[in-house]
């Protein structure tokens, strides 16, 4: 009997003893936790501020305030005590509900498996690992690859090149809510690598780059001495983490609702924290403030922008009023010719400009630095990569200079290309002496008032199409859109001069071709062809509306380029092209399984989720089609061509055009016949890429012997008979989840009917698609055609003649 009671009290003791590992068949419930070995961290149930809903977090143990520094379930809290915390032997943590079900879990390692237990460390990571193995590598699973508004002593912020896994910091919505607020820290891979803050797809701010001991705009004077900082770049991983000297003094960063950094400072001895603020301590911090080829200084508490050497406002009536955003222009274009005309001027303490479009190479020499940039006719200015023991490496960066300002001390020196016409009157670094620089200024002017004779002479003449293009130049500026612009003749050495061999395709637009940047950056370059249908208009609407748009599942715009008669869109490349080349293709359609269509599906409805409800604005994009959807290297989908999209305003859940454009097939009948277009648009659209999808058709070119429905037709006899898995893709039929199947048929069905008011919106179809609830009965789709009142000693070729979808429309129709 003692040996029982025994056996119990060891039970027990799971209970109320402050463990660090939980195994296979344990649990942690509201009021319980686990503790680090050491006794620094706590993990466990909580509510924060004022609310009473749970959440599953990381504290420190023994520091005054409570301080949280991870949330597991942040969007999807408990509503009550139930919550209950296990990992199973397949390696999986989860948070259990009072029903039992899962709110959170994990996501599923694929690495071997082996007594799987999840311990909390020391460092405040949770990690699910195989027994005792420590070594970081084999974690199956860590929350350190998931910050949430905290970054921690160890922790890696940046990116797995390896996986694609991103380490980005998110605040909370509020201090009552968890939630993913409006502000986020990422890293951007453009250039040399950067961190960026955000407010929703807004920049806010800029860290700048890394120069060997801290980022260009957080000099390292400003950095806390009781640490080290490490920034690791190589072809597996790039990173920044910071790690203690001291383990007895602990700090953190914290990103605010409110946008702010904060640093939080304690000793093991006090436990009491302190709090010092960071980012967002002067008005020179907001990115751009003083716009393009302007540098930002403190002047007191009062932020002042003064152009370049060799620059002036663009502007100058609103830049004397302190409106910056306009930036400057160079007075005088350098003339690069060979060089000898041009010098160079160094600013010191300086933040340097963003560097999303510059060049870098890691092995020059400053000397070799310089030498190289004045050999480039599109080289705006230097610096060094590292500043350490003297500089070494190179960066260049090339067209308009962004975000700089000035420091008191710690700033790094930056060298600006300056013209033969400015180097007279400026202490320059490069070649020559001053009989030269007054004859090549002479030269210089002479040749500038001859050029100058030769505009006015084109102007007389009538050279339109050139100043049309300069006229969205102007557009660009007066929106305050800051979309970076890439040099020509970097684009067409980063296409083989647009060569054959690199196009990827061609749209309405013109064509598109794949390129790659001389520091190994891969991008798409969408070339406006002087035939096209589209053009200028098309391409003032995308940069408009994408440049204000940031999702996951739309593609990314890099910048433009705008040259005389050329126009070219810039974006990321997608290395898996678009979904119609894989879905219509006899030997490719393999390569996406049931697994990856779905989760292709979900990714669309996603970003048309976003488009409709979630950004700044409620955007139509009008012409989405298989063509139109890109897959990366993780075949994950991206929406893309902005060209014909609409935005709506306020309340506004409709409008109407006379001019209708987009794709046979893929628009809805309102929009066809009345130019009546509106979010449920977009709904039809995405429900007949649902079915070609699933059944590997294409709704142009669908027929069956048996009838003469089309593809929508097809799918909804099918479904109301029943049969309506005969309609997956002959390829997935071994393979494949057939109740995801039926479902997905079954929402495309009902984005696909007869009136708008009868599909459902994006939200609803994404909450679908993810439930298990019984769904609606869809009614008939658009444009079915009704056979049964046709005599059956009828042909079917008569039958399927009865309906033509070009007669559908009095409007002007520019369908492609």
């Amino acid at each position: 009997m003692l040996f029982i009671l025994f056996i119990i009290l060891l039970l027990c003791v799971r209970n109320i003893t402050s463990l660090d590992i939980l195994a296979p068949g344990e649990s942690i419930r509201d009021g319980e936790t686990l503790v680090s070995n050491e006794g620094i961290f706590e993990v466990g149930f909580f509510s924060p501020g004022t609310s009473k809903n749970r959440y599953l977090g990381i504290w420190y143990k023994n520091v005054s305030p409570f301080t949280v520094v991870w949330v597991a379930n942040r969007e999807t809290s408990l509503q009550n005590n139930s919550g209950v915390l296990k990992v199973n032997e397949k390696g999986v943590l989860a948070i259990l509900n009072g029903s039992n079900r899962t709110i959170w879990s994990s996501n599923i390692s694929y690495k071997e498996i082996n007594n799987p237990v999840a311990q909390l460390l020391d460092s405040g990571n949770l990690v699910v690992k195989n027994g005792q193995d420590r070594e970081e590598d084999n974690f199956l699973w860590q929350s350190f690859d998931y910050p949430c508004d905290t970054f921690l002593p160890g922790m890696k912020l940046g990116r797995n090149l390896v996986t694609g896994q991103e380490r980005t910091l998110s605040s909370w919505k509020n201090e009552d809510d968890p939630a993913k607020g409006e502000y986020s820290i990422k890293i951007d891979l453009r250039g040399y690598p950067q961190y960026f803050g955000f407010k929703g797809s807004i920049i806010t701010y800029r860290a700048g780059s890394w120069n060997g001991k801290a980022f260009t705009g957080y000099p390292i004077h400003q950095l806390p001495e009781k640490y080290t900082y490490e920034f690791v770049f190589n072809e597996k991983e790039v990173y920044y983490e910071y790690k203690p000297r001291d383990k007895s003094v602990f700090y953190i960063y914290k990103l605010t609702p409110l946008g702010f950094g904060q640093r939080y400072v304690w000793t093991s001895e006090t436990g009491s924290r302190k709090v010092i603020p960071t980012g967002g301590a002067d008005p020179c911090e907001n990115y751009a403030l003083c716009g393009a080829n302007s540098i930002c200084n403190m002047d007191g508490n009062v932020p002042k922008c003064e152009c370049l050497k060799g620059y002036a406002p663009i502007f100058p009536q609103q830049w004397n009023m302190s409106y910056w955003s306009s930036g400057c222009d160079p007075r005088n274009k350098p003339k690069c010719k060979n060089g000898i005309t041009d010098g160079f001027f160094r600013y010191t303490n300086m933040k340097l400009p963003d560097t999303s479009l510059s060049w870098f190479s890691t092995t020059m020499n400053t000397e070799e630095c310089q030498k190289s940039c004045l050999k480039n006719c599109s080289c705006t200015a230097y610096a060094s990569l590292d500043i350490r023991s003297g500089g070494s490496g190179c960066q260049h960066w090339f067209g308009d200079m962004i975000d700089m300002r000035t420091f008191s001390k710690g700033g790094q020196d930056l060298y600006i290309r300056v013209p033969a016409l400015e180097l007279g009157h400026l202490s320059v670094s490069g070649n020559g002496n001053k009989k030269k620089i007054i004859g090549i200024t002479i030269g210089a002017i002479l040749f500038t008032l001859i050029m100058w004779s030769f505009i006015v002479i084109l102007k007389k003449l009538g050279v339109a199409r050139a100043c049309y293009r300069k006229h969205y130049q102007n557009i660009l500026r007066k929106e305050e859109i800051d979309l970076p612009t890439f040099d020509f003749a970097i684009l067409a050495k980063a296409t083989g001069n647009f060569s054959s061999s690199n196009k990827l395709g061609e749209g309405g637009f013109g064509p598109v071709y794949k390129g790659i940047l001389i520091n190994g950056q891969e991008l798409a370059v969408k070339r406006l062809s002087k035939n096209s249908r589209q053009g200028l208009e098309e391409f003032k609407n995308e940069v408009l509306l994408i440049t204000k748009l940031q999702h996951r599942n739309l593609v990314k715009l890099l910048g433009c380029c705008i040259r005389g008669e050329e126009i070219m869109l810039i974006y990321e490349y997608m290395p898996n092209r678009s979904l119609d080349y894989f879905i219509f293709d006899e030997s490719k359609r393999k390569l996406l399984n049931w697994l990856k269509r779905f989760k292709i599906i979900g990714g669309i409805a996603r970003g048309l989720l976003y488009l409709h409800q979630d950004s700044r604005l409620r955007i139509i994009h009008r012409d989405l089609k298989t063509s139109n959807i890109l897959l990366d290297a993780n075949l994950d989908s991206k929406i893309s061509d902005f060209g014909l999209a609409r935005t709506l305003l306020g309340d506004q859940t409709e409008a109407n055009t006379n001019k209708v454009s987009g794709t046979y097939g893929y628009m809805p009948p309102e929009y066809a016949v009345r130019g009546c277009f509106s979010i449920k648009s977009d709904v039809f659209s995405f429900g007949v890429i649902v079915l070609e999808i699933v059944s590997g058709k294409k709704i142009r070119e669908f027929s069956d012997p048996e009838h003469c429905h089309n593809l929508l037709g097809h799918a909804w006899r099918l479904w109301s008979e029943g049969r309506q898995l005969e309609l997956l893709d002959e390829v997935l039929r071994e393979r494949s989840t057939p109740s995801e199947v039926m479902r997905c048929i079954q929402v495309g069905l009902l984005c696909v009917q007869q009136k708008p008011g009868d599909r459902p919106d994006m939200s609803s179809v994404v909450l679908m698609l993810n439930g298990d609830k019984l769904l609606p009965k869809p009614k008939v789709p658009a444009f079915y055609i009704e056979t049964d009142g046709i005599p059956e000693n009828d042909t079917l070729l008569a039958k399927c003649t009865l309906f033509s979808p070009e007669e559908v429309s009095n409007t002007i129709l520019e369908a492609r």
